[in-house]
């Protein structure tokens, strides 16, 4: 029996094939594959018995990668080399700022899912993200008393400004001071922390999030922390936590926003007296900067420039750099324009200049050491922000949106039927609470992770882009179903004011089409790619050691990387990740779910390294197309984010319809994404990332109907789904008389009349009851003395009517009216 298997061709044949099939599905060493090589060589020959020529021919052709995958000096010499001069003449030189934008942070989830193979295990193990008691308790108490305070019609369409009340809460609870450790007089608050602060505040009133979250986010606190010398952390960052000096950072210039390397403000080192002091070591500054926040009150300006030592007065070279520096706002020079008006929002924020600013040497953030390292010390301090800051904002937005339009969605009626009941609705409400829970999970996910000492700068650029996106879409979905509701600003419209903060979102920090276009695909192909930096240092000889060598090893890996995901993309691609790993934790109905996104992984990672192999350092230039690899691999965050966050809550039954959708939501961009991508690289490229990526074709579409309007009817009712995506807002106090109150208390009496609403509906199109048009009560009243309902079931129903009615009304202004009718007078209208 043992001779007849031996002896049978397909049975060796397809050993073989295996053998090699799984060495390189599973990205095998060099070590294992030589063997196997030689193990098909001999296979051939006995099995076909070939004749001794061709016998010594296959050999050579076999032994040949052998020998250089075994042997490194002839590997080097004969392969290596001249790889290594081709790779430097095709991939561009990394510039000193890219260099610094690259190695700032670091990389975590993002790494993984370069790799084509995540480990999904590392994810659920890692901590979630949690509160202390004392931030719970902020929470609770000043956050909660602050948004009291809030009117957000009144702050950016009467006063221009928060409340005096409020500032002064800001002041006496030191939310300036939130970041700022406990032994400088700050909170000391973990990122999620300050992050739920933000978010409660934005949902109650954007103008004033944003205030409170500049001076955390991206002021001189935070480099004087991480940079600043001894005495500068000593005396400025009390005075900061205090808001004895309220700070402000000045970078965006005329000429230079998104790109501050181009920074046309400058700085001269020079002698002047000063403080009554004579020839004391300094700079002279010319700047003009715009768009900064808290200028207009800003008593510590935290400013950016270009350095020059003409004089030579530091020893060094002329042309010394980027550096940063802090200019009390006062100081004899500076000079704040008026405000500027974003999007006619009020918090303060306008442009501040400088001419021939003097300041001591001591006044460089960190020092005489940190001269030109500006731009490194922003990379290095600042990028997380973009993960903290607006995600918070655009959460806030998002929840926001979803709270009043459930609520208003069950309170308005057309044709007698609430329209939460239409599926034009629901698709827009199913839509509105999906993308609510993909960006919660998110946000917290991403908190979690830099809670634990992550610096991720790529994926800081995934959620400062999606985030922000995101909000102008569930905005965008919440004015659809109000209607014409929306856009009649005034206090009765507490959706208005959020209309305006997505096309703040989408600009700052990085212009969403440059964090798009050139960050997220751009840098992290080289920051997560597991061998793709490691080869740019070899060439440009940024390692220790032999540069040949170095690029030796992760040229060696990275052909084993892409020859791995190339056949796993292919194999899961066939099965729809099928005999993939899935946690094991994982409940079983949702493996299926990590089984894709491995799939979507290898495909992703292997198309990565064909577009590398393509367009080489041209790819940077190809913007649409880095785009569309943006795009693909911020899904596959959200989505694992989304994975996470369900099991971080042990998979709560009530999100269950949420998470569906934002999965199914999710890999269906991911397919348009690549689709459209490979159909715009076009040839045998396009041609092969399609066969790569969907071998059998489209397997993932849209979000299906029936989870659409399953995820309306769950979250347009006051249950647990709605309650749990309205998590980490403010919500009014019952009884308040606050506009949203008055929803939720209209939302509530529709539901529990509801039996009532439709008896009564019913009686009338059977003409029991004759309707009094225009005139609720008296019908109510007729249907009362006909039998219909008793004294209880009329009160109800009136009740019910008067908070419908009060819900749905929308502002009048008398004063807007006369200015009207003058300018009709003065067209010749009216």
């Amino acid at each position: 029996m043992m001779e007849i298997w031996l002896q049978s061709q397909p049975l060796w044949w397809s050993a073989i094939v295996l053998l090699l099939l799984g060495a390189t599905l599973f990205s095998v060493s060099r070590w294992l594959w030589t063997p196997l090589l030689l193990l098909l060589a001999g296979g051939m020959v006995w099995m076909t018995e070939m004749a001794v020529v061709s016998a010594v021919v296959l050999f050579l052709v076999a032994i040949v990668p052998a020998l250089l995958a075994l042997l490194g000096p002839l590997r080097r010499l004969v392969l290596v080399r001249p790889m290594m001069a081709f790779y430097r003449r095709a991939m561009p030189e990394i510039s000193d700022t890219e260099r610094a934008a690259l190695e700032a942070g670091s990389t975590w989830w993002d790494a993984e899912l370069f790799t084509g193979r995540p480990d999904w295990n590392q994810l659920l193990r890692f901590p979630k993200a949690t509160l202390s008691k004392e931030e719970r308790d902020f929470l609770d108490g000043p956050t909660e008393r602050l948004c009291a305070l809030l009117d957000d019609y009144k702050i950016d369409n009467v006063t221009r400004d928060l409340p005096q009340e409020a500032w002064d809460l800001i002041r006496s609870e030191r939310f300036f001071g939130m970041v700022i450790p406990r032994e400088y007089g700050g909170l000391g608050f973990s990122q999620y922390g300050h992050a739920a602060v933000v978010m409660k505040i934005a949902s109650r009133s954007i103008s004033a999030a944003l205030t409170v979250m500049i001076p955390n986010s991206v002021g001189p606190a935070k480099l004087l922390l991480k940079y600043g010398s001894t005495a500068q952390k000593q005396y400025y960052i009390p005075r900061l936590a205090r808001a004895e000096d309220i700070p402000c950072f000045a970078l965006t210039s005329n000429d230079a926003g998104s790109d501050a390397g181009s920074l046309q403000d400058s700085g001269v080192v020079c002698k002047q007296d000063h403080a009554g002091q004579q020839d004391v070591l300094g700079i002279r500054l010319n700047f003009d900067k715009r768009y900064i926040t808290l200028a207009p009150v800003a008593t510590l300006l935290g400013v950016a420039f270009r350095l020059q030592d003409p004089e030579g007065l530091l020893g060094g070279e002329k042309e010394l750099g980027i550096t940063l520096a802090l200019v009390p706002a006062d100081a004899p020079g500076v000079e704040k324009g008026y405000r500027h008006d974003p999007n006619q929002m009020s918090f303060m924020n306008g442009p501040v200049r400088g001419k021939d600013v003097f300041i001591p040497l001591e006044n460089i953030i960190g020092g005489r050491e940190f001269v030109g390292r500006g731009w490194r010390m922003l990379m290095e301090s600042l990028t997380d922000g973009r993960a903290i800051s607006l995600p918070a904002l655009s959460t806030a937005t998002a929840k926001t949106s979803h709270r009043l339009a459930t609520a208003y969605a069950r309170v308005r009626e057309q044709f007698g039927v609430a329209i939460a009941d239409f599926e034009g609705i629901q698709e827009k409400l199913g839509r509105l609470a999906g993308n609510t829970h993909a960006m919660d999970a998110a946000r917290l996910v991403t908190l979690a992770a830099l809670d634990e000492g992550h610096k991720p700068s790529v994926i800081s650029a995934i959620m400062k882009y999606n985030m922000t996106e995101r909000a102008r879409d569930a905005v965008n979905d919440a004015v659809e179903i109000h209607g014409g509701a929306a856009v009649c600003l005034g206090p009765r419209n507490p959706l208005g004011q959020f209309q305006r903060f997505p096309a703040i979102g989408i600009t700052v920090e990085g212009h969403n089409i440059l964090t798009r276009t050139l960050i997220t695909f751009g840098q992290g192909a080289i920051r997560c790619h597991p061998h793709l930096l490691d080869e740019l240092n070899a060439v440009q000889g940024q390692v220790s050691g032999s540069p040949l060598k170095a690029f030796d090893r992760a040229l060696c890996g990275h052909v084993g990387h892409a020859l791995g995901n190339g056949l796993r993309a292919v194999v899961l691609g066939l099965t729809d990740g099928r005999f993939s790993a899935a946690p094991a934790t994982a409940p079983r109905s949702l493996r299926r779910w990590y089984r894709r996104l491995n799939r979507a992984s290898a495909s992703f990672a292997v198309i990565t390294d064909l577009l590398l192999l393509s367009y080489r350092g041209e790819l940077k230039r190809k913007e649409q197309l880095s785009g569309r690899m943006a795009d693909a691999l911020s899904q596959l965050y959200l989505a694992s984010t989304v994975l996470k966050h369900a099991h971080d809550r042990d998979y709560p039954q009530a999100t269950a319809d949420a998470m569906n959708w934002a999965l199914h939501d999710s890999l269906a961009r991911f397919h348009r994404a690549i689709d459209t991508l490979s159909r715009n690289v076009g040839g045998f490229t396009g041609w092969l990332i399609r066969r790569l990526a969907f071998p059998v074709g489209g397997r993932w579409h849209d979000v299906p109907d029936a989870l659409v309007r399953s995820l309306a009817a769950s979250v347009s009712h006051g249950g647990e789904a709605r309650a749990l995506l309205s998590e980490g807002m403010y919500i009014p106090p019952a009884g308040s008389a606050d506009r949203m109150d008055v929803l939720e208390q209209a939302m509530r009496a529709m539901e529990e009349s509801a039996g009532l609403r439709r008896k009564l509906r019913k009686a009338i199109r059977k003409g029991a009851v004759t309707p009094i048009l225009g005139d609720y009560k008296a019908t109510v009243e007729a249907a009362q003395a006909a039998g219909l309902v008793d004294d209880r079931e009329a009160r109800q129903l009136i009740r019910t009517e008067e908070l419908r009615f009060e819900a749905i009304r929308v502002d009048e202004f008398a004063e807007l009216g006369s200015r009207l009718e003058e300018g009709g007078r003065v067209s010749g209208m009216g």
